[in-house]
């Protein structure tokens, strides 16, 4: 890295990513066709309102959805798309966040769903009604947590948090009976591309993605798509400038102008050559680090689900540990991060999702200076 470069002139060391899009490290890469949109819209002023309402129109289009809007990241889209179900488009109840009293003040999520992304939503003065355990949850368990003071139900589809709840069709039918809302947290769920369209397809009234992962886009955005009403109610609580509890997400417009061109620079991929690919990278790790004496084993879906597949190296019975390991290939030169088993076992994990191709041999050499597996 030359010596002028940001992150060089903050004494800080980059790395390769093998891992995941992990927030924490930046989410992504941002395409030169992000960037120079993003540099495109700092060059002039315009109202802020209007840029969020066209670019969300061109975005609904794009994603075969009724209504879509840009957010300051997945996040945000949580806090929001609860509000709105709260608020609606009285602006006293917008303004009455969070003392929340007489209102219809409660959302519904999977004991086995909770997780530190809801803090999102609680921070907004909400009553959370858990439902089912860890070991499962019951159609009639949701039937009976819904009432008069019911906002909405609130589903973290990822494959951690889906195989004790209720599947997503069921909450719908159910929600749909009851005249309820669904809104779902699909932040990591692409690939595959058509999931953009296929929740609301499937009967979800909102669905929030994040920006920078495989999208691609400003990593501090994230995409609300849903039922057109719901999505102006979502508007109404996160204008520039608002009174809402949405004022501190506000969206700049070099963020809107980067995640609009990252989605449609993303729908334009050959989404099948993209994963031939990821295939073929899972497999040159594979074979190079089973000659090194790892035992290897391709892993599908992705890390949350995702359509796409990776490697997993277990270090169970060897004399290294995983911990050990990721952190000599992070303090080594160059610098490469790798994941680690979720379930906190003695593995870890490469990931195809970020890695580009000049950079697979140079993680593959820093394998072998660790040396082979005894």
């Amino acid at each position: 890295m030359e010596d002028n470069h940001i992150y060089s002139r903050l004494g800080i060391r980059p790395f390769i990513n093998a891992a995941d899009s992990y927030t924490t490290i930046g989410g992504s890469r941002m395409p030169p066709a992000v960037l120079e949109a993003m540099r495109q819209a700092a060059e002039h002023f315009v109202e802020l309102d209007v840029l969020h309402d066209r670019i969300g129109e061109r975005i609904a289009e794009l994603t075969r959805n009724e209504a879509a809007m840009v957010t300051s990241g997945a996040a945000a889209g949580l806090a929001l798309t609860v509000a709105a179900c709260i608020a609606g488009e009285d602006p006293a109840k917008r303004r009455a966040f969070p003392h929340l009293e007489g209102l219809r003040n409660e959302v519904i999520i999977h004991r086995c769903q909770r997780n530190g992304f809801d803090m999102t939503v609680a921070h907004l003065g909400v009553t959370i009604v858990e439902i089912g355990s860890e070991a499962g949850t019951t159609a009639r368990e949701l039937e009976d947590a819904i009432g008069p003071r019911t906002a909405c139900i609130l589903y973290f589809d990822t494959s951690a948090f889906i195989r004790k709840a209720l599947p997503l069709d069921e909450v719908v039918r159910i929600a749909r009976s009851k005249g309820t809302a669904v809104i779902v947290d699909a932040a990591a769920q692409l690939p595959p591309v058509h999931n953009l369209w296929r929740y609301t397809q499937r009967g979800v009234d909102l669905v929030i993605f994040s920006g920078g992962k495989t999208l691609m886009g400003p990593q501090s955005t994230g995409l609300i798509v849903g039922r057109k009403e719901l999505v102006l109610m979502c508007r109404l609580q996160a204008g520039p400038a608002s009174d809402t509890i949405g004022r501190p997400m506000k969206v700049g417009r070099e963020e809107m102008a980067g995640l609009y061109a990252a989605i449609e620079l993303y729908l334009k991929h050959d989404h099948e050559e993209i994963r031939s690919r990821h295939e073929r990278v899972v497999e040159t790790f594979c074979n190079e680090l089973a000659a090194l004496g790892y035992s290897t084993n391709r892993v599908y879906p992705g890390p949350t689900g995702q359509d796409y597949p990776y490697a997993m190296f277990d270090m169970r019975g060897t004399g290294r540990t995983a911990e050990s390991i990721m952190q000599r290939m992070k303090s080594g030169e160059p610098a490469v991060l790798i994941g680690l088993a979720r379930d906190g076992s003695n593995q870890f994990f490469l990931n195809p999702l970020h890695v580009k191709d000049d950079e697979i041999p140079i993680i593959i050499e820093r394998f072998r200076e660790l040396g082979p597996v005894e």
